[in-house]
């Protein structure tokens, strides 16, 4: 019983197994017993697993963590909210990253004012006609950043970011890219393929692919991301699904 409750919580990790191993259990009066196995299991979840994708949707952050290590820098090109969703909050807040932020969308300055954790600077401005080099410098950053996180809504800004800052100069280690290419494909009628564009654009560029098709959480049908990392890096291209497993 105990053997399957657990396999039932790791397969599904949804509220409904509380309500259907309640009513099994009810039936065989041993409710409170293995109630207070799955509360343990749910506590260790949480502890170990969830908490790994706290704040970014897929990883991004960790990879970056794997790369570089502590005080490391990143140039964030849509930057969303300080703390939820964020690739960006554990490497600056809790791992001493210096970087600098970039977001469209000044009605979110207020969340990032609320949070006085993050002490990096957010320029809320156009990231298509932003002037990376003169902000690196005025931030004191190096043109060699440890990350970029490349996310503005739709995947075609995203790639004229993307290629905004490269031929600015500014070059990198490692490159989440943003393609939407679930939502692309069933919900836009943008015919282009942000994903092979991408590829082909930076791999002419100095870059290599690290992991293709990240989708995020455990939603294996939103593939939405392609990571790179620059060809002078040690990284061999691997699946998302076994970074995933032995680094999430």
């Amino acid at each position: 019983m105990i053997v399957n409750l657990i396999n039932i919580y790791f397969m599904h990790n949804s509220h409904n197994i509380y309500y259907d191993k309640y009513m099994l259990l009810h039936k065989n009066n041993k409710l409170d017993k293995y109630m207070n196995i799955i509360h343990q299991l749910h506590n260790l979840h949480k502890k170990y697993i969830q908490k790994k994708f706290e704040y970014s949707h897929a990883g991004q952050d960790i990879f970056a963590l794997n790369l570089t290590g502590k005080n490391g820098t990143y140039i964030e090109i849509g930057a969303y909210l300080p703390i939820k969703h964020s690739n960006t909050y554990l490497l600056e807040v809790k791992n001493n990253w210096k970087g600098i932020s970039i977001e469209f969308d000044k009605d979110l300055k207020k969340h990032w004012l609320k949070c006085k954790e993050r002490l990096n600077q957010i320029y809320f401005e156009d990231a298509l006609s932003f002037d990376y080099i003169d902000c690196l410098k005025a931030n004191s950053l190096p043109t060699r950043i440890n990350y970029l996180s490349c996310d503005i809504d739709p995947a075609k800004d995203t790639f004229k970011a993307l290629k905004k800052v490269i031929e600015q100069g500014v070059k990198f280690d490692f490159i989440s890219f943003e393609h939407d290419h679930y939502w692309r494909k069933f919900h836009t009628t943008d015919n282009n393929d942000y994903q092979s564009i991408a590829i082909e654009y930076l791999c002419k560029n100095g870059y290599k692919i690290a992991i293709d098709n990240v989708y995020p959480k455990n939603k294996k049908f939103k593939i939405f991301e392609t990571w790179f990392v620059n060809t002078d890096i040690n990284f061999d291209e691997i699946s998302y699904d076994i970074w995933k497993k032995e680094n999430l």
